[in-house]
């Protein structure tokens, strides 16, 4: 099969999948990672726990709009490509991040300030639930079946770069500027740096042409369409119920752990331990950057002895090691990032391989969407939520219980890589003919 080089070359297709990518974790870690600093400056509480509280919870009211944007732009993928989809999302990601750039605070306009910051937030949620399953069905199909794996690991490399970017900017600024200037202006300059890259990735993904997997199924010859008679969207999706499940088992556990470890280690350690803001930046830049090695290993271990096989060897090593990980973060920038380093480089193993085994688990008509329903469902209310709840029970002196609860859901998403087909080299296209084999009970 032959990828999509022209007018650009693989190589650039690659570079505007991951840059897109990348802006739009940034755009999703940046919001959590300077929350600290610009809490204030849209709710006035008099309690800066509580400040933070409120705007993590505006964090979570954009994990809202996520099923509505994964169903709409899976569906879309589904109808007319996966070239629009990534587009549209990529430029709503960017003019999201200027509208929180220019956001006037509450002192200016009241309670159109934080009116403004949900409305941009539930903008990016649209986007991001749109992004991830267009980019990860493109990806999939112009991969090459036997590295797909490999190739699939450019989802998280991608976002990791991009979560990697805002913590050492983070860094550089707090280090630069004092607590008083990041508050009142130092928070605003990732936002506009987010907008402008991500304006440059829209005009990339301009030049992409559409998958040949998906112009070979939107232009069958009548023949075949009469002896496969076109489905309804409505039907498909029953159709296609219990890789839906595994889609929902997968990241039940998933998403919670990644939105600790990945994206509000930091946060937390600065408000509830009281890490120094600039080492606990540094140490999240850090362990960020171990994940993002550590994943196209993952991606290529995979590809050689089996998704199913991988997960099923790394993750009870996860949920094992998650409650003393959470404990050892005490107030020490070294506690940080020994926690935060073994905490993402062992998520990293299902966030290399995720997108290559949800593709694999679909057929072509109705990819994107099967995947973006669930998916954005399952990480509006449990990954959207765990910071909140994380901190709410921090703030009540009751860290164990949060810990309990996660540890609950990854149990939920081993139980279902148990259950899960092995699909490691599967063709995509003729799904009929190269229907995963179940081999849990092998």
């Amino acid at each position: 099969m032959s990828a999509p080089t022209a007018p650009l070359s693989r190589r650039k297709v690659l570079i505007g999948l991951g840059l897109g990518n990348a802006i739009e974790w940034y755009d999703w870690g940046v919001y959590a990672a300077y929350s600290v600093f610009f809490a204030s400056q849209f709710f006035h509480s008099g309690s800066t726990g509580s400040d933070l509280l409120k705007t993590l919870a505006v964090f979570a009211i954009g994990f809202v709009a996520r099923p509505i944007g994964g169903m709409f732009f899976g569906w879309m993928a589904d109808r007319v490509g996966r070239k629009p989809v990534m587009t549209l999302s990529i430029g709503m990601s960017a003019g999201s991040c200027f509208v929180l750039t220019l956001c006037p605070t509450a002192d200016q306009v009241g309670l159109l300030a934080p009116t403004i910051l949900v409305l941009a937030r539930l903008a990016q949620g649209l986007a991001h639930g749109g992004e991830l399953p267009s980019v990860q069905t493109y990806l999939a199909e112009i991969a090459p079946p036997e590295r797909r794996g490999l190739w699939s690991s450019v989802i998280y490399v991608s976002g990791g770069i991009g979560t990697l970017f805002s913590m050492a900017l983070g860094a550089a600024l707090s280090a630069l500027l004092s607590p008083e200037q990041m508050a009142s202006f130092g928070w605003r300059i990732p936002f506009v740096l987010g907008g402008f890259l991500g304006l440059y990735a829209l005009v990339l993904r301009k030049k992409f042409t559409e998958t040949d997997i998906f112009k070979a199924a939107a232009n069958a010859e009548p023949a075949e369409k009469k002896a496969r008679p076109k489905q309804s969207t409505l039907r498909m999706l029953r159709a296609n119920i219990k890789p839906m499940l595994w889609v929902v088992g997968i990241n039940v556990g998933g998403t919670i752990v990644y939105y600790v470890w990945a994206i509000n280690a930091p946060t937390f350690a600065i408000s509830q331990r009281h890490t120094d803001p600039t080492g606990a930046m540094l140490a999240g830049a850090a362990a960020t950057a171990l994940y993002i090695v550590a994943m196209p290993f993952w991606g290529m271990l995979s590809d050689r002895i089996g998704r199913r096989r991988l997960l099923l060897i790394v993750w009870p090593v996860y949920l094992v090691l998650f409650y003393p990980l959470n404990m050892l973060i005490q107030g020490e920038v070294w506690q940080l990032f020994v926690a935060m380093s073994i905490g993402v480089v062992l998520n990293g193993v299902l966030n290399a391989i995720g997108p290559a085994i949800t593709a694999e688990l679909f057929p072509t008509g109705i990819r994107a969407l099967g995947l973006a329903v669930p998916y954005a469902l399952t990480v509006g209310l449990f990954g959207g939520t765990a910071p909140y709840i994380q901190t709410y029970l921090s703030e009540l002196d009751m860290s164990g219980w949060f810990n309990i609860y996660a540890i609950a859901l990854g149990v939920i998403t081993l139980i279902t890589f148990w259950l899960l087909p092995e699909t490691k080299g599967m063709k995509l296209g003729d799904e009929k003919q190269n229907a995963p084999q179940n081999t849990a009970t092998q």
